[in-house]
Parts: C-alpha cells; structure tokens; sequence
C-alpha cells in the first residue's frame, strides 16, 4: 500500500500539509531546528518541552522558548506540567505567542520531569492527567494535542485506557511513542500497539517511535492507520532524511549542502540564543551533520575545540567552499526577523534569554 506522504491532514481546524511530524527533542528543537524541518518537509514541527512552572514564574529562558517565525506554521508548543491550574495559565501563554496547538507532554521518562509528577507519571495517574487536557482545553481556543508513551513499565497498555479519556477531556489529536518510560529509547517501537490505540481513540493518531525511512514511514502509517509519522532522532543534523520521508528523495547531500545549512543552523542558533550559550548548545550538532561519512571525523574534533561560532563558520567554508553561495541563497529565502513574535508584556530577551 504506497501512501502519499505529501496528503494534508487536519487537527481540528489546522491543516497539516504532509504526512510527517518533527518531534519536540530537548536541548535540540530549538527555533532554527524547526524552521530547517518545515524547509525539508515537515508537515509540523514541534517546540522542545516548556515548564509550566517557568512559563508561571516568568523564568526568562523560560519564555525565550515561546517565539514564532513566520516560516514555522503549523507549530505545536509542547509544556509540560503537573498541576491543571498553572498548566491552563501556561497554556493561555503559548497560544498568545503564535501556537498553532498546544501539545502536552505525558511521555517524558526524565527522572527529573518525572520526579515532579509531570511527564510520562501521568498515565498512572489518569485522573490528574484528565483534569490537565480538560484546563488546557478549556484556556485556549486553539486544538490540544497530547504525546504519550504505552505506560510507565514494559509490557503496559496503560495508553489504551487513558487515551479514549483524555479524548473526551478534549484532546484533539494524540502522539503514541509505543514502548514504555521505564525502556527509554531502548528495543523496538511496538507499533502493533499503535494500531489498537487507533482504533480505540477517535482521533487523528501520530505514530511516533523508529521512523528513519519512507519504507519504514509508508509501513508504519499502512498497519496501524495513523494520520502520520513522527521523525525524532534520525533528522538530528539530518534534514535529508525529512526529504527521503516526504518525496522518496535519496540522495546523498553534497559536502557543500552539508556545511551551507550546518552554516545556517549556527547563525540562526546564534541569532536565537546568543553566543555564549550557542557555542556550547551546537557543539554536539557537529557530530551529527558531519558524520555518516560527510567529512572525516578530525575534522569535527577540530570544529568542537575552536572558541567562537565564527571561526567554525570559517573553517566549514575553508572546507566546502562552494558553500557560501548557498547560504546566500537560503538567507535570502528567510523571512524578516522583525517578523517574529514576541509576547511584549513579557521579559523575553532578544536571543530568548541568553
């Protein structure tokens, strides 16, 4: 059964032009991340996780996460919580900062999230993570979505009960990563248990969990009857694999394709967050989009000693010259930064708290 990726689907009133969804990764989709997945094909993109309690306490870094360019739509803004009240204020907040949905985050097996009653806890507490979709839902008038994982222990089908409920909390779209917190990223996706959790819920599901081709995409979406895939760790320095996805686009980038948009992605980070905290932020970007083969490795140990996003900037043109074209090119291509929203009623630094 070949499925055209390149299908819009809706989440209530939101059109998603294609098939494939680029998750919300911590300490990785950041806005530059996000705008670079909507280029290569993504049909929405998503922020990493927010903290209520930050978005409450007007924690600037905090809400330096809560900026929308004008190529990002659809966004979903995911935070996470564990209180219904302060995840209803926080909700009011990213839909004030341009979201197109506000995702919530019952997934997440951090012990640090966990350990404040927030995350992937939450499938064992169904009630609370009721009445959370329920404030949510009523504080904003955009859709709500909720990404989950199969439960907390291996072998859990927790989410074949709580998601049926957290649909008619009013949940418009959910996200099922099917293996359990306690797995991690560990074994295989059980995607088996997507296709019951499709049946069961009602409402336009998004497999997510080892979706690293368009075979495996086309298979995925085929057997459990999701509306879409969601790519997390396979387009981490490798947006080509968003094309391959998307268009059935194999081909290998050039060094030059390579170093113009890693480029690009360090300028946009700086742009975003400021030089101090990009410099370090980036440093694991590098591995990830010269590798596979793309450079040899001294190189990118090179790139990681240097002090300044300049100089590495330098040496990635030294080493793909052609490059520089297609920066111009790409930059020319991006919309006015002056475009970009910004909630003015709060403390929100230009480069997002940096």
């Amino acid at each position: 059964m070949n499925i055209d990726l390149r299908e819009p689907w809706r989440i209530g009133p939101v059109e998603v032009p294609t098939r494939v969804v680029l998750a919300p990764m911590a300490g990785v989709s950041v806005q530059a991340f996000r705008r670079q997945g909507r280029r290569f094909g993504a049909g929405l993109v998503c922020s990493e996780m927010v903290s209520c309690a930050g978005i409450e306490h007007r924690n600037e870094r905090t809400l330096g996460y809560l900026r929308v360019a004008g190529d990002e739509h659809p966004l979903a803004i995911q935070i996470f919580g564990s209180d219904p009240a302060v995840m209803g204020e926080a909700a009011r907040m990213v839909e004030a900062a341009g979201a197109d949905l506000v995702d919530i985050n019952f997934g997440c097996p951090v012990r640090k999230v966990t350990k404040t009653g927030a995350g992937a806890t939450l499938l064992d507490d169904p009630d609370r993570a009721c009445r959370i979709v329920a404030a949510v839902a009523d504080a904003v008038s955009v859709p709500v979505s909720v990404k989950m994982r199969r439960g907390t222990e291996n072998g859990s089908r927790a989410c074949l009960e709580v998601g049926p409920r957290l649909v008619e909390a009013g949940a418009q779209t959910l996200t099922l990563h099917p293996r359990s917190a306690r797995q991690m990223y560990t074994g295989d996706a059980d995607h088996s248990l997507t296709a019951d959790f499709v049946e069961r819920v009602g409402v336009p599901v998004i497999a997510s969990g080892d979706v690293t081709s368009r075979a495996k995409a086309q298979a995925v979406l085929a057997t459990t009857g999701a509306a879409a895939v969601m790519v997390g760790r396979g387009a981490q320095g490798n947006p080509w694999v968003l094309r391959e996805i998307v268009d059935g686009d194999a081909a290998a980038p050039s060094r030059e394709e390579v170093a113009a948009e890693l480029v690009l992605f360090i300028r946009e980070t700086v742009r975003e967050l400021g030089e101090r905290r990009a410099s370090g932020f980036l440093k694991k970007f590098y591995g990830w989009y010269l590798g596979r083969g793309r450079f040899p490795k001294p190189f990118k140990q090179e790139l990681v000693q240097l002090e300044t996003t300049d100089e590495v900037v330098t040496r990635l043109f030294a080493a793909a010259p052609g490059a520089r074209e297609l920066v111009e090119r790409l930059e020319a291509e991006l919309p006015d930064p002056a475009d970009e929203i910004l909630l003015d009623s709060m403390p929100i630094s230009l480069y997002g708290g940096g």
